[in-house]
């Protein structure tokens, strides 16, 4: 099972969102939110909250497939997130989410004893590439005790 299809199936908000997620990888996740609109908001396009959910999704795949194979010794959670709506998205809408660290550096405090915090960095693009949103969330690996 790929990270899209273990999020997909675990998370109930991307089953609902119908979120696709097109690639999920160490150094980048795509996920991509359909035109629906049963989540369109006044102006019919994607409501701010489905752009956010869609953000943090991507930020969690990445996240996922950074740190999966920390999962038996840390839990990720997010700590806080930022965004910013600067363009009208109408239609499909795509997030894309890079780190803002290198997994080795975050481990590596992980193996200090400390709780890492990183970030993730997402642009979120209407189909004809101009960008709409951008996010910054910022994590977290907590030790299990």
């Amino acid at each position: 099972m790929t990270v899209g299809e273990m999020l997909a199936a675990t998370v109930p908000m991307a089953r609902t969102l119908k979120l696709e997620f097109l690639e999920t990888t160490a150094e980048r996740a795509v996920v991509r939110l359909p035109d629906q609109a049963d989540y369109h908001n006044h102006i019919g396009g994607p409501h701010a909250g489905a752009m956010f959910t869609l953000a943090e999704s991507a930020s969690g795949a990445i996240v996922i497939a950074a740190f999966g194979d920390q999962l038996s010794r840390a839990v990720p959670l997010a700590v806080r997130a930022e965004i910013g709506y600067k363009k009208l998205a109408m239609g499909v809408v795509t997030a894309t989410a890079t780190l803002g660290r290198p997994v080795a550096d975050v481990v590596a405090e992980l193996d200090e004893g400390k709780r890492p915090e990183f970030p993730v960095i997402i642009e979120i693009q209407r189909a004809d590439g101009a960008v709409t949103g951008e996010m910054t969330v910022i994590w977290t690996l907590r030790p299990n005790a």
